[in-house]
């Protein structure tokens, strides 16, 4: 297919930590807020004059010292993070804001405040913790809502003097919902047949939504979506089949690439930096509390293990079902970063239910975190592939 006219552009601002454009908006007096975690309302770190950065170290090599102060058995994703700390990689941050959810990453950023990693001639830089609910209902969001308004909405108005207004609210949700739109817009596409973009394509528009002002990234995105109306496929099919990507958080397109070069193309992604659930828009109406409406949005649409409630993890398959069917999808693949607290056993039995009970085919996998060029789970994809293919050949659900 003809090369989208901006990808190279943004393959460029993922290369590191930080990026030109979060410089380019601290430099006009926004303030950058980190953090790692859907649970985390993205749109309550979008207000007027701030802006949310996802915390990712792309191009890890060595995690010694991240090891170091944490341990070989910590997950991958935690020391890396540390380790880019220890370099000097966040410097652009203001504050971070986390979830009190995954206590390996709580580990990484007690030390990032302990060590003062990140607030070099920054008196204001603080590390917020947010206590986020194990449940789906209406308690969750009540309790989200005290959350919310305490720990990041008041912080950052006594901090920063950041808006927190109603109007503020509806106008960061408003922003949220034009990257959604243009970001499911582009997404459609990948339901056709034969999709007029890439799997790894759309990783690496819908990362950069995470990781830079969306106001300096929307119009680049818009441009992309007018492209592919008229973005015609490759004469022959450059995949054999066609998979949902589930699981733990993935910010690296290069380990989507690797799926695809084994030939999968990748149709939905359901992880922590996906489309599925994070964007996903917001709808407001006038009579309830907006920042209740918002904490609900993220208590309802969310998809982690960590929500153990029985009907959230029986909902979870089904959600997965669903995009399978709506993407056209020939199986799904099942993946979780080394040393993960909760992917492992939501993999475990999701591989098997969804196997059994829904009749898709599974490929269930553990990986490190730089997984970009493993060998061992090329060979795996394309096992899968040709397991699929026997599967559609004795007619089986593929």
């Amino acid at each position: 297919m003809k090369d989208l006219k901006h990808l190279n552009y943004f393959e460029d601002l993922l290369q590191d930590s930080g990026n030109e454009l979060a410089d380019k908006a601290r430099a006009a007096g926004s303030i950058c807020i980190g953090t790692t975690c859907y649970q985390i309302p993205e749109v309550l770190l979008n207000l007027p004059g701030c802006f949310a950065a996802r915390m990712r170290a792309p191009r890890t090599g060595s995690m010694e010292m991240g090891t170091y102060y944490m341990t070989s058995l910590n997950c991958e994703f935690a020391r890396a993070l540390l380790e880019r700390c220890l370099e000097g990689s966040y410097g652009f941050l203001d504050c971070i804001i986390e979830p009190f959810a995954c206590s390996q990453m709580t580990s990484t950023m007690e030390n990032i405040e302990k060590l003062h990693l990140c607030d070099k001639d920054k008196p204001d830089f603080f590390v917020q913790h947010v206590d986020t609910p194990i449940k789906a209902d209406e308690n969750a969001v009540r309790h989200l809502t005290r959350m919310c308004r305490a720990r990041i909405l008041e912080k950052l108005h006594e901090t920063f003097g950041a808006d927190v207004s109603d109007a503020a609210l509806r106008d960061a949700v408003m922003r949220y919902n034009e990257i959604c739109d243009v970001i499911n817009e582009i997404g459609s596409y990948r339901k056709l047949d034969d999709p007029t973009i890439t799997g790894y394509e759309f990783a690496v528009l819908c990362l950069a939504t995470y990781c830079a002002p969306w106001e300096l990234v929307i119009e680049k995105l818009r441009e992309t979506a007018r492209e592919l109306k008229t973005r015609k496929p490759d004469a022959k099919k450059q995949f054999r089949i066609k998979a949902v990507l589930a699981g733990s958080e993935i910010d690296d397109p290069d380990f989507v690439k690797l799926i695809e070069d084994a030939g999968v193309r990748v149709v939905a992604d359901r992880h922590c930096f996906g489309s599925f659930p994070g964007r996903m828009p917001i709808e407001l109406n006038d009579a309830d509390d907006v920042l209740e409406q918002i904490c609900r949005h993220y208590v309802m649409q969310c998809q982690c293990p960590r929500y153990m409630d029985n009907d959230r993890i029986a909902e979870r398959k089904a959600y997965l079902d669903r995009l399978a069917h709506e993407y056209d999808a020939d199986g799904i693949i099942l993946q979780q970063m080394n040393f993960c607290n909760f992917w492992p056993y939501e993999r475990a039995g999701a591989s098997q239910i969804l196997s059994r009970e829904y009749g898709w085919p599974v490929l269930s996998i553990d990986r490190p975190y730089a997984a970009g060029s493993s060998g061992q789970i090329r060979t795996r994809i394309q096992a899968f592939v040709e397991s699929v293919e026997i599967k559609r050949l004795q007619g089986g659900k593929s």
